[in-house]
């Protein structure tokens, strides 16, 4: 009796993306196998069980040969074992190193040891990420902070050269690196409402505005500590709430602006000492490193709370930031312009962005 058989022999690597993504989501084959039949794989292959649990097995296989080159993505696109297109290759990377967002909220700020690590059992129970990927992706954040801690220049772009990621996903991971770096609290029960995209942007804000980095471009600076002189000039800001006709003038200033405009204002006056000197005092505490530490605690408690508790809109505190900002520009006895508006850029773009009406 003879048979027909129909080969096809190729050297190109066949990925299966949905297979890649059960395999990144840290799923055995078995599960693996489970969901891809209740996705309708058999189906849409015309396969039985038996090949979707062979199929599954060898792509797990390749995915775990893969492995090794991924955690250095520059040898993906010169090893000679896996001839993959160089728009696979670009796939492969981004989503090795993608994260979940709650992963990344429930660590952001940790140290990336042995010691987290060991709690990783706990988040996943906590989120409902399986523990095999708890432990990529937090390899990924200790393997990313270890190779760009030290390197010179911007720290965005020394991440995506060396992990040739996009860049939305090279600013995730400066927030990641950046926080682990200055070891920020967030993990107190007043700052769970903010998210690890809230907290991201408010790195981006600090990285942009407030590092050595920031002020210059030199190949020798850094993007991950923040300026010392910067911090130290900050103390200056303090003859604001101090001298008592300084601060009466700046109120009314923001008074005449705001009169009318926001539906608080009353409660925005009666206020305003208190909310000026909670947002100086934060400046000229941040030459501690607790202090610094403390930055977003100290803005819930101290400035956001407050605002919240007297009924602020986002609108209402977008106008008072505006003008209680611009408006020092008019005091003629105050001369620290360039540093103020250094820092209450930021402050302003974190406040806005921290502050949930």
């Amino acid at each position: 009796m003879s048979m027909e058989l129909d080969v096809f022999v190729g050297n190109t690597t066949v990925l299966d993306e949905d297979v890649y993504q059960l395999w990144l989501d840290g799923q055995t084959v078995t599960d693996a196998v489970r969901i891809r039949i209740e996705a309708g794989a058999l189906q849409e292959c015309e396969a039985n069980a038996e090949v979707l649990l062979s199929d599954t097995m060898d792509q797990f296989r390749t995915f775990q040969m893969c492995e090794r080159l991924l955690q250095s993505p520059s040898k993906v696109a010169n090893q000679l074992l896996f001839q993959i297109p160089p728009h696979r290759q670009t796939m492969l990377i981004e989503r090795y190193y993608e994260f979940d967002s709650m992963f990344a909220r429930e660590v952001l700020g940790k140290k990336l040891s042995k010691g987290t690590k060991k709690d990783l059992d706990d988040i996943g129970s906590k989120t409902g990420i399986v523990l095999k990927s708890c432990r990529r992706q937090f390899d990924n954040f200790k393997r990313v902070f270890k190779v760009v801690e030290e390197l010179k220049g911007p720290l965005v772009e020394n991440i995506q050269r060396h992990f040739l990621l996009s860049d939305v996903l090279a600013r995730d991971y400066a927030a990641i690196v950046f926080f682990a770096n200055s070891r920020f609290e967030t993990g107190k029960r007043k700052l769970q409402y903010l998210s690890f995209q809230d907290f991201a942007f408010c790195a981006g804000q600090l990285i942009s505005y407030w590092t050595v980095g920031a002020v210059d471009n030199v190949v020798e600076n850094m993007d991950v500590d923040l300026e010392k002189e910067f911090l130290h000039d900050l103390k200056d800001l303090k003859v604001l709430v101090n001298d008592k006709d300084m601060l009466d003038q700046h109120k009314s200033l923001v008074c005449a602006q705001l009169r009318g405009k926001i539906k608080v204002f009353s409660e925005m006056e009666a206020s305003f000492k208190n909310l000026s000197r909670a947002l100086v005092n934060i400046a000229s505490k941040l030459t501690h490193t607790k202090d610094v530490r403390d930055l977003f605690i100290d803005l819930v408690e101290k400035f956001i709370e407050p605002c919240r508790s007297d009924k602020w809109t986002i609108g209402d505190l977008r106008l008072f930031l505006t003008h209680y900002s611009s408006s020092v520009h008019t005091l003629e006895a105050f001369r620290r312009q360039v540093i103020w508006d250094r820092y209450m850029g930021v402050i302003k773009s974190c406040i806005l962005k921290m502050y949930h009406d």
